[in-house]
């Protein structure tokens, strides 16, 4: 398998991607074009981003492996979105064996088969879902709502929903939060018991459209 890129790598993060001590390892490349995105750099070009291929990712964060087995922990696939790289997370998988926690972070927008073959290596999903409402899912994604929520109906009958964490942010600008109520409910009727509810706390900085490009692109 060839090396993929990765936006970054970062080691020691406890009770943030997964259970125990885990390794975030961010793939390159995403199929979302938020208004407010915290990981530009994986929608820009890939030039000078370090590439691993599967061995080459495990020999790096197996310096951690008394750390993932001690306490749980693990890997955690972030992006980016992780899906689009089912290939190298189920090469990964065979490397590591069953002795380490795989977390995935995804918005779910990729095909059903990606979710299907991702719940056979990966034990946690952190979806960021982000609206129910379709029409303020489009304005702040570009996406189409229904196949996040067609997918997580999916996963939640693969996997059961103690593996499953679905994200609700409150996002200026784009819902309220009677939507983020509406969202959250909607999870709980479909059986979803960890719900993380927050903020985005935005900037200039991390705003990926400006406003004119974003009514050229109906965003």
């Amino acid at each position: 398998m060839e090396a993929v890129p990765f936006i970054g790598i970062d080691r020691h993060r406890l009770g943030v991607d997964g259970v125990g001590v885990t390794t975030l390892a961010a793939f390159h490349g995403c199929p979302l074009r938020c208004r407010y995105c915290l990981n530009r750099r994986c929608l820009e070009a890939p030039d000078g981003l370090p590439r691993y291929t599967p061995q080459q990712l495990y020999d790096h964060v197996g310096i951690d492996n008394l750390y993932f087995i001690a306490t749980g922990g693990g890997v955690c696939f972030g992006g980016g979105e992780p899906l689009l790289r089912i290939d190298f997370i189920e090469a990964f998988r065979a490397l590591c064996g069953k002795s380490w926690n795989l977390t995935a972070e995804t918005s779910l927008q990729v095909p059903a088969e990606s979710v299907r073959r991702a719940c056979t290596v990966v034990g946690d999903f952190i979806v960021d879902i982000k609206e129910s409402d379709p029409d303020i899912y489009r304005a702040y994604t570009g996406g189409d709502a229904s196949r996040a929520w067609d997918n997580l109906r999916l996963l939640l009958s693969l996997v059961g929903p103690e593996h499953v964490t679905v994200r609700v942010p409150l996002i200026p600008s784009f819902n309220s939060e009677a939507d983020t109520d509406r969202t959250a409910q909607r999870l709980a009727d479909m059986g979803v018991t960890r719900i993380d509810r927050f903020t985005y706390r935005t900037t200039k900085e991390c705003q990926w459209h400006s406003d004119s490009e974003a009514e050229n692109n109906n965003l």
